[in-house]
């Protein structure tokens, strides 16, 4: 074998070397940002999956909750009743006083 062309292949492979090397530093960041990227995504998807299965898993204690209407029906079924009550009462003021001025 010839130096020089063992000296040629030695400088050729160099230059082929540091082509690949430069590559490889123009697209080192973006193997880091997408790292970043799917280092997010992971956590993300598990806090997701974990939330789902709390969810699904926690009693939906409904039957503790009452009907928010139910409540104005009660006040509307107590306001009658006191409405006839209040008529009861009157009619009574009434008969009290027309029977104490027969009396007079």
């Amino acid at each position: 074998m010839d130096k020089g062309a063992i000296l040629d292949d030695l400088i050729a492979m160099t230059r082929v070397n540091e082509l690949l090397g430069r590559k490889e530093e123009k697209t080192k960041p973006y193997h880091i940002v997408l790292w970043v990227l799917a280092v997010i995504g992971a956590v993300a998807a598990v806090a997701g999956i974990a939330y789902l299965v709390y969810r699904y898993l926690s009693p939906a204690y409904e039957e503790d909750f009452y009907d928010f209407d139910d409540d104005f029906d009660d006040f509307e079924d107590d306001l009658e009743e006191m409405k006839e009550d209040i008529k009861e009462i009157k009619e009574g003021i009434k008969d009290n006083s027309d029977e104490a001025q027969g009396a007079d």
